[in-house]
């Protein structure tokens, strides 16, 4: 780059000033519970005083994900469960 063209660090400084990252601007559901603005409550489901979210059902939902993947490693031959090693075992004894 020619060096006439150069910005100095002055200007690129000025510049960047506006960059910084802003906080997010959190409001109050119906239920009490905190969530971002324009977004549907996380805790209820709701939007606007309407429920859009089905939270229940998201849960159920999840549990039955989580279970099956468990299953699936089980008979996949994968232990979930934690082994014991050699210096727990001396512990033990």
């Amino acid at each position: 780059m020619v060096v006439r063209m150069r910005r100095n660090h002055s200007q690129t400084a000025k510049r960047r000033s506006h960059h910084a990252i802003s906080s997010v601007r959190l409001s109050k559901c119906d239920c009490g519970a905190l969530r971002v603005s324009h977004r549907a409550c996380p805790n209820c489901g709701k939007y606007n005083g309407k429920i859009v979210i089905d939270v229940v059902a998201r849960a159920q939902r999840e549990t039955r994900r989580a279970k099956r993947k468990d299953t699936d490693l089980r008979e996949s031959g994968h232990d979930t469960s934690p082994k014991e090693t050699e210096t727990s075992a001396e512990a033990k004894s």
